[in-house]
Formats: C-alpha cells, sequence, structure tokens
C-alpha cells in the first residue's frame, strides 16, 4: 500500500520564533514538578507479564513507516492503564496542579473539520491534509473550538495534548509513557503476532465494527456504523485478551520514543513529512480507514513534533513494578 499524506499533521510550532514555542519541553517538565503534592487518583491498571515481546511485522502494509522487521525484545512485567486518559482523570490533574496544556499556551489546535464548531470562522487548513483545521480556542476543554462545550465528556480520552502535556501528567501520576515493546506487547494481549488486538479478522463498513474508526467514504461521509463519528467512551467495545480496552482506533495514543526511520533512503523520504525530532503515536484513531490510513493495526505507527496537539490524539501510561489501583 501505497502512503498517502499524512494523517497526523505536525504543528510547525517548533520552527516559529513565537516565544511561547521556545522551551515548550522545559516548561511542561517543570510546571508539574513545582505544583503542589496533590496525591493522583486511583486509576484502573492492567498487569502485562513479561518476556519476549514480538515487536513489528513481517508483512508490513505501509512501507515506509517502517513497520518491519518482525523482531523480539524482552522485557520486565509491568501495569499499563486499562484506557487511555480520560477528561475527568486530566481534568484531576489540572486542578491539582494548575497545568496549562500547550494548546491553551499557544492559542490554537488542529480540529477535524466536522468537529470544528459551527461558531468558529474561518480556518485554515494544515499542508496536504485540508481537513484538519487550526482552530484558535480549541484545546482539551473545547474540542472543536469555542462554542463547543457539548462535545466534551468526562469519560471519553483526553485530546488535544502534546507529548509535553503527557509527560508533565506522567509525571505527576508516577508512571511512563510505553515504548512501542511495552505498547504492541501489551495490545496483543497475550495473543502473540495477531495484526488486531481482537485477532485477525478485519472491520468491515457493514457488520464487524470491534472498534472505533471510519465507516463509509474518507474524509466526505462518516457512516457511523460503529456509533461515533468522534471519540467514543474511553472503556468502550471488547478489551483484548489482557483487558485493555480501545488499543486500536479511537485515539492515537503518544509513546515515549522517538520516530527512528532505520532505512536512510526512507529517512530522506519520512522527512519530507515527519520533521526531525518526531514522537511516536500507536493505534490509530477513529479517523482511520483502509482507504486512506491502514494504521488501526499493532504493528502501525505514525509521529509528528512533541508539540503538536490535534483531536485525535492521546495517550495511557504504563507503571514499572506495583499496580496503583
Amino acid at each position: 500500500m501505497t502512503k498517502k499524506a499524512c494523517c497526523t499533521p505536525h504543528s510547525g510550532r517548533s520552527q516559529t520564533a513565537d516565544p511561547v514555542a521556545d522551551g515548550a519541553a522545559d516548561f511542561a517538565a517543570n510546571q508539574a514538578t513545582d505544583a503542589p503534592a496533590n496525591s493522583p487518583p486511583p486509576v484502573t491498571v492492567c498487569a502485562i507479564p513479561g518476556g519476549n515481546a514480538i515487536v513489528g511485522t513481517n508483512a508490513p502494509i505501509i512501507l515506509l513507516d517502517e513497520e518491519g522487521p518482525r523482531r523480539k525484545k524482552k522485557l520486565k512485567p509491568f501495569h499499563m492503564m486499562q484506557t487511555a486518559v480520560t477528561n475527568g482523570l486530566f481534568a484531576a490533574f489540572v486542578d491539582a496542579t494548575g497545568y496549562t496544556t500547550e494548546a491553551e499556551r499557544f492559542g490554537w489546535s488542529f480540529v477535524f473539520e466536522s468537529q470544528v464548531s459551527p461558531l468558529v470562522g474561518d480556518t485554515q487548513g494544515a499542508l496536504d491534509t485540508t481537513w484538519w483545521r487550526r482552530v484558535d480556542g480549541a484545546n482539551w476543554r473545547l474540542v472543536g473550538g469555542p462554542g463547543s462545550e457539548a462535545q466534551y465528556h468526562d469519560d471519553h480520552p483526553v485530546v488535544h495534548v502534546s507529548w509535553h502535556d503527557a509527560n508533565a501528567f506522567a509525571k505527576w501520576a508516577g508512571g511512563q509513557l510505553p515504548t512501542e515493546a511495552q505498547w504492541e506487547h501489551a495490545a496483543q494481549g497475550g495473543h502473540g503476532d495477531i495484526p488486531f488486538p481482537w485477532g485477525h479478522r478485519e472491520p468491515d463498513d457493514a457488520m464487524f465494527q470491534p472498534c472505533n474508526i471510519w465507516q463509509g467514504e474518507f474524509p466526505s461521509h462518516n457512516a457511523e456504523l460503529d456509533g461515533f463519528l468522534a471519540t467514543a467512551p474511553a472503556k468502550s467495545f471488547q478489551p483484548n485478551g489482557y483487558g485493555l480496552y480501545n488499543m486500536c482506533g479511537n485515539v492515537w495514543e503518544w509513546l515515549s520514543e522517538p520516530l527512528v526511520m532505520r532505512s536512510l533512503s526512507k529517512r530522506k523520504q519520512q522527512a519530507q513529512n515527519k520533521p526531525k525530532g518526531s514522537k511516536l503515536l500507536k493505534g490509530g484513531s477513529f479517523l482511520c480507514h483502509k482507504s486512506y490510513c491502514f494504521r488501526y493495526r499493532i504493528a502501525a505507527r505514525t509521529g509528528t513534533t512533541p508539540d503538536t496537539t490535534t483531536s485525535h490524539q492521546g495517550f495511557r501510561l504504563v507503571f514499572n513494578g506495583v499496580a496503583q489501583a
């Protein structure tokens, strides 16, 4: 399959002379450190056994993303959040620390066109993916920009969070963003080399919808056969073998690692769409469809700059050692 324009835009914020952008990583790392030491609420986690994790695939679909080759990596046991971090949990973090996300600090974020509030005026589209609109005032509370309060739900995954924001939350909660090996190992649910968290059967536009992705013709018509136009509750559909929900579909999830391309020739091609310093994301989102972005697979991967925020990117944490709840 030929890779089309990137399904996850990058903000370009780090390439500007805006003083707000300068030192964003230091801000995100330090803001939670200096905040009151309120204890985070308990979260539900699932035990993930250690062993030889399978990473990647020998049957890659999007070659330029370097989904292969299949390889093994030894992992120690760990615990992973059962769901992506929800709005309710992120609100507890903000209330406890006074944290301000990068989307709020910069004053804008990327919103998928069908989510843009009707109260928002003219917007600018992202390069090559014009359905991504730069919306002033969009953030985790106002997913579609000013006037979109109805799009906020406590039990849905938090979005419009950058990699820096996710790490600030992780520091407060005592966890970490997962590595690619941890994420894939957990997503497989103990079933080995499977393409999807539920097994081998592909979702379709008819009867089989095991996750929250796009049905219909992207980007013009979403039939909503899975019941959702945008995000679904973080705890929805069926969990995988380890009890984890929505490891594929719903929202992309930030990982701890940079997006590293092992092939020099592909690295040169990749640089056209993924700037230096991009971070990994896994799992796909409610916008993925086989005709455009067949990335709702365990081995699939993408990346973008760590200051980028969109209405389809979230995260979950891992905890090494003793479970948090």
